[in-house]
């Protein structure tokens, strides 16, 4: 569990909403010059049960139009700031405000965290609110052995009823490179004993639990299948069942820029009802809309949370995200082409010098492949390679490579490595950021071969694949 620069403190679980998340620490010691980090989270509620639970009548004395009526009945906002003081010492302040139907309050925490081992942490906490009277906490951390860690909370909350006690343990264990279990002794407010498994590899999350406690007593399975594309679109699904319900939730989340990551998830259960949610994690703040639409288990609202999002994600992704992110594209290529200017120009100078020189070379190279019907680079292109609608305008983009590569053919043999080949004599980039290819027509003993292949992927020919199949 532990390594020299970091100490893995997972563990601290706790119960939230319909499932139960595992909060970890990751500590870097590297001293006082490490910036502060800000998570923050703003989460509002909306109630939308007009939508489906309207009254079927309409009654004289209650004024009122004849549009559903959407309010947002809480709100949540909280920050907080971790900022490295020393190589052992971090300082944390968070905040937080709360209103929910016209009632709310806030609390403003600060804690003290210092790791006193390569094995362990601790920390002090001292918070106040205008709900919650004082409180102090103490929070240790400690690697038991190299699988197995254990955390401690003990909390005094000081209020109006008197002084409020609580204590919270969790022992862990690694099961194995991708599984760890959890044991959980919750005593205080809402004691409860959790059990639980977690496993996460590189394609999915698995998650059980069962919990004892009063008044909460629950089990709960979820899973999360990872797709591997570039947008990190993950699926997942959940069922939790106990004393005060059922509750399934389904879900996905996709990344949509280089720092957002937008999610939606449905929830439907007993008696809940029927909920979607949606969040958006933008860096290091999360924005969270739990959307109530209908107390009841009506299977118009289940349709409707479900195809809604997707339809409205797919909408917004066509005529907004993709639009946007493509100018950004541009933006930053145009920047990066502007900047690189100068320098790509003195490297094509330096390519149109270096085939001026090979020239000798490769006359006495064909001469030799052509007298034992050996490799003849007929045509070579290095770029961008573009449909023929917009070909006029992206010819730039690609460069005649044909006598730099037949100056690399020895013995009847082209070998090249797994590297860009922008580096190759007599090479140059046409194309700044973008994506480019090779494509080589050849012929090997009288007849004609083709082969495309990527900047970075390595390449031997003759090869009887790359044959072009004159039969036809």
């Amino acid at each position: 569990m532990t390594a020299p620069s970091f100490i893995h403190a997972a563990g601290l679980l706790y119960q939230t909403g319909n499932g139960i998340s595992y909060f970890s620490h990751q500590l870097r010691l590297g001293g006082g010059d490490c910036p502060a980090t800000t998570p923050g989270t703003i989460s509002v509620g909306i109630d939308a049960t007009d939508l489906f639970d309207r009254y079927e009548e309409e009654y004289e004395d209650v004024s009122g139009s004849g549009f559903p009526q959407i309010e947002i009945n809480k709100m949540h906002i909280s920050q907080s700031i971790e900022a490295p003081l020393t190589a052992t010492d971090t300082a944390i302040l968070s905040g937080s405000l709360s209103t929910q139907n016209g009632n709310g309050g806030g609390s403003i925490n600060f804690a003290l965290r210092r790791v006193t081992s390569a094995k362990g942490w601790g920390e002090l906490e001292f918070g106040a609110g205008d709900l919650q009277g004082p409180l102090f906490g103490l929070k240790l951390f400690r690697n038991l052995t190299p699988r197995c860690f254990v955390t401690t909370n003990c909390a005094l909350q000081f209020s109006s009823r008197g002084i409020r006690p609580g204590l919270t343990t969790v022992l862990a264990r690694n099961l194995d490179k991708n599984t760890v279990g959890y044991l959980q002794w919750r005593w205080g407010i809402q004691s409860a004993m959790n059990t639980s498994i977690v496993r996460d590899t590189k394609t999915s999350h698995f998650t059980v639990a069962l919990q004892l406690g009063i008044p909460h007593s629950f089990a709960l399975i979820s899973y999360q299948h990872k797709f591997q594309d570039d947008d990190q679109t993950r699926v997942k699904g959940s069922l939790k069942a106990g004393f005060f319900g059922t509750v399934v939730e389904y879900g996905a989340e996709r990344k949509i820029s280089r720092h957002s990551v937008l999610g939606a998830a449905v929830s439907v259960g007993v008696p809940q009802g029927v909920s979607l949610k949606v969040k958006l994690n933008r860096a290091s703040q999360t924005y969270f809309f739990p959307i109530h639409l209908t107390d009841q288990l009506l299977p118009s609202a289940v349709f409707y949370a479900t195809v809604g999002p997707l339809v409205v994600y797919f909408a917004l992704h066509r005529l907004v995200i993709k639009p946007y992110l493509r100018a950004q594209k541009e933006k930053e290529l145009e920047k990066q082409r502007e900047s690189t200017a100068t320098d790509i120009l003195q490297k094509k100078q330096e390519a149109e010098a270096a085939v001026r020189l090979m020239q000798e070379s490769v006359r006495r190279i064909i001469e030799a492949e052509e007298s034992r019907m050996g490799l003849i680079i007929v045509n070579a292109w290095y770029g961008k390679f573009v449909n023929d609608k917009s070909r006029k305008s992206e010819k730039v983009k690609v460069i005649d490579v044909t006598v730099p590569l037949q100056c690399l053919v020895k013995d009847s043999k082209l070998i090249l490595t797994e590297a860009s080949k922008a580096g190759l004599p007599g090479f140059y980039d046409p194309c700044v950021g973008e994506e480019k290819n090779l494509k080589v027509l050849y012929q090997f003993r009288g007849v004609l071969h083709q082969v495309m292949a990527l900047d970075n992927e390595a390449l031997r020919i003759p090869k009887q694949s790359h044959r072009i199949d004159t039969d036809g």
